[in-house]
């Protein structure tokens, strides 16, 4: 009797979580960040068609990064999940929190006993309520073995994510206004993949607080090519101004 193959079970999840990352790393960018107006998505993806941003509930939204099968079916089972638990319970009751601590088990539990982990990375967001004075933006990152973290500020997801993080982070200010986060992060991405701008190849949605109920909202390429080219028509601001 021949004896089996032993791998350590710490071998065998290193393993997995390389290999998810490569596959991840393939994805092109996403950058999440707080606005004045409330929480702020620009994503690279030249399909009009097949969204890597979208609505879930109320006031949360999904974004993420890796195989688009993969996380399709992670948006797909989100919505169905909130629209449960709202119309079951209470609209109150529907959380980014909650979203984001059964996407984690769901990621996690794969990435343990199934041989192929999830090669994705997904942001789930939350915009405070205009008629709650208390609350506040809510950004939750869930990565491919089931980790989640609170975040805050500008968070970057994707293929190189650390390098773009840097130069998206040297740009940005948490209280600027979508339409100046939007045109500076657009730069800071040029940057990074060293190519022309263009419109078309950016998806680009927002949480607005300020919207009674449904807060998602996307942007087309025409509303797009005018806020960008009102901010490249504004003049440099100079320290001698008031």
């Amino acid at each position: 009797m021949t004896t089996p193959f032993y791998v350590s079970p710490q071998q065998v999840l290193a393993d997995k979580a390389e290999y998810a990352r490569k596959g991840i790393a393939r994805g092109r960018s996403i950058v999440i960040c707080e606005v004045l107006e409330g929480i702020l998505f620009i994503a690279e993806n030249p399909m009009r068609t097949l969204h890597k941003v979208s609505e879930i509930y109320d006031r949360i939204a999904f974004a993420a990064v890796g195989r688009y099968n993969e996380f399709e079916a992670l948006r797909v089972y989100g919505i169905r999940k909130a629209d449960v638990t709202g119309y079951s319970y209470s609209r109150h009751d529907v959380t980014a929190r909650s979203l984001a601590g059964t996407y984690a088990q769901q990621l996690g539990a794969t990435f343990t006993h199934e041989l192929k982990p999830w090669e994705v990375e997904i942001l789930i967001a939350e915009v405070k309520d205009k008629n709650d004075p208390d609350s506040v933006n809510r950004l939750y990152r869930v990565t491919f073995d089931g980790q989640i973290s609170d975040e805050t500020g500008i968070i970057t997801m994707g293929g190189a994510a650390e390098d773009l993080h840097v130069k998206a982070t040297a740009h940005y200010e948490k209280d600027l206004s979508m339409s100046e986060a939007f045109c500076r992060i657009v730069q800071a991405m040029a940057n990074h993949v060293s190519r022309p701008i263009k419109m078309a190849d950016f998806e680009v949605a927002m949480l607005d607080f300020s919207l009674e109920r449904r807060c998602f909202r996307r942007f087309d390429e025409a509303a797009l090519t005018e806020i960008f080219g009102a901010s490249q028509a504004e003049p440099e601001r100079t320290g001698e101004e008031e």
